[in-house]
């Protein structure tokens, strides 16, 4: 009898990596995309320079078949990609292949709505290793219920943003006053964008790299403002009670573009430009009789005359569709309980992250993972290269093949900056969203990934 195939949840970078190896290995596959092509929230930061160099960014497993494939121009190994040149050179080009690839599929406008066991929910434990997975997917022809052997969710966290308010819920206000917010990282180059946020008033929220690639891009907007009366000015809203090792480690970090862009954010943040607002944790949002904006604290502090806000506060996982099947995950990052200690922003480096497979992934729900961005949980941290190395031994393992799953084949390079509360929070992302560290990280030069971000 046919196997079921492996049921791949997201077209992202570390998705089609998975399927890159799930097509070198002879196995069947399907790529679940809620977007409508491949990459889809990395388009929506395309804006945004990667941190890593293109020799991080394409999957060893990948880059053979797309090599063999002789159809595919390889990028300058030591450029620094957009996210919509990463998109368009390299992750819709794979998918395309795999798509033609004997027992691979990818499909587009595929939204997973729930996984489980097919025939089982999550209470019934008699026979459920040995049914296949159900996973239900809303999509244009109406709800589809597809069986896979295994599932491995690579959904990133890019379409969960952080809200701006400090409880972890939207603050009040904060949806009435939608049209005046802004999650991400704008495209500041664009005129239409800089028009919005010239001569204003802006309130950003947030401390890592995404907050400092927006600080960039307002400065770059003050600088051509041209606005008759006023100019453009930023309050930086900061929870912690100051700026302190916002900027990171300047000429002493290894990934380079992400040096420079801490210290491009010094020089906007102390340009006259910006002034920090520390300990704000934001309650509320409302509007002033003049049409702008007020932001209370829980503590009383209060900003005024806002134009415009720019949150960029991170990002976490959609857990939604998983409510059927048996997770164990770490109840403050929402990350893989084995990873959450050596991923926690408060006390780690992108570098001292150990590689790990499917080990440290599996879930209670045996041939379940949760890979990439997403089984960081909350944690901005994450690397492409460190979910290639995931899905490499992932794939490894639902093939039986356990040496090759138990081998370490990535060192990561120690940068030594990483460490602080929403440090970055894109994937790979300079300064983007969910993703860095990453979107986001799973956002722009600078610039996640949820929902989903170097990725560093």
């Amino acid at each position: 009898m046919k196997q079921h195939p492996v049921i791949i949840v997201g077209a992202g970078p570390i998705g089609l990596a998975a399927a890159a190896n799930a097509a070198e290995r002879g196995m069947d596959f399907v790529v679940l995309e809620s977007g409508a092509d491949a990459g889809a929230a990395v388009g929506q930061w395309a804006h945004v320079r990667l941190f890593s160099a293109w020799s991080e960014l394409v999957d060893p497993v990948a880059r053979r078949l797309l090599e063999a494939a002789g159809t595919w121009t390889a990028p300058d190994e030591t450029a620094f990609p957009t996210g919509g040149q990463w998109r368009s050179a390299y992750l819709q080009p794979l998918a395309d292949l795999l798509s033609a690839t004997d027992g691979g599929e990818v499909r587009y406008g595929a939204q997973v709505v729930g996984i489980g066991r097919a025939g089982r929910d999550l209470m019934v434990d008699s026979g459920r290793e040995d049914d296949p997975f159900a996973v239900h997917v809303e999509g244009p022809a109406g709800r589809e219920r597809l069986l896979g052997s295994a599932v491995v969710d690579a959904s990133g966290t890019w379409t969960r943003p952080n809200p701006l308010g400090a409880d972890g819920y939207p603050a009040l206000g904060e949806g009435e006053n939608a049209a005046r917010i802004t999650y991400g990282i704008p495209d500041f180059n664009d005129p239409g964008v800089a028009a919005r946020y010239a001569g204003k008033h802006v309130a950003v929220a947030g401390k890592g790299a995404s907050a400092q690639g927006v600080l960039v891009g307002l400065a770059q907007v003050a600088a051509s403002d041209v606005a008759p009366g006023a100019g453009t000015r930023v309050s930086w809203l900061l929870r912690r009670p100051s700026v302190g090792d916002a900027f990171g480690g300047g000429d002493n970090d290894q990934l380079e573009q992400r040096g420079k862009l801490g210290q491009d954010a010094k020089a906007a943040a102390t340009s006259g430009l910006v002034t920090n607002v520390t300990q704000f944790r934001t309650e509320s949002v409302s509007t002033q009789d003049d049409g702008r904006l007020t932001i209370d604290a829980v503590d009383g502090q209060h900003v005024t005359d806002v134009d415009e806000v720019i949150v960029v506060t991170g990002f976490r996982p959609d857990l939604t569709f998983l409510s059927e099947v048996r997770l164990d995950l770490d109840p403050a990052l929402g990350a893989a309980r084995v990873l959450a200690e050596q991923i926690h922003p408060d006390h780690h480096s992108c570098g001292d992250v150990a590689p790990h497979g499917f080990n440290e992934l599996a879930q209670p729900e045996q041939g379940l993972y949760l890979v990439g961005m997403k089984s960081y949980g909350r944690a901005p941290s994450f690397l492409a290269m460190t979910g290639f190395e995931q899905v490499r031994s992932v794939v490894a393992a639902l093939a039986g093949d356990l040496e090759a799953a138990g081998r370490v084949e990535l060192v990561l390079p120690e940068t030594g900056v990483c460490n602080g509360a929403g440090a970055f929070d894109t994937p790979d992302a300079v300064a983007v969203s969910g993703g860095c560290c990453g979107p986001a990280a799973a956002e722009p030069q600078l610039v996640p990934i949820g929902g989903a971000g170097r990725s560093c």
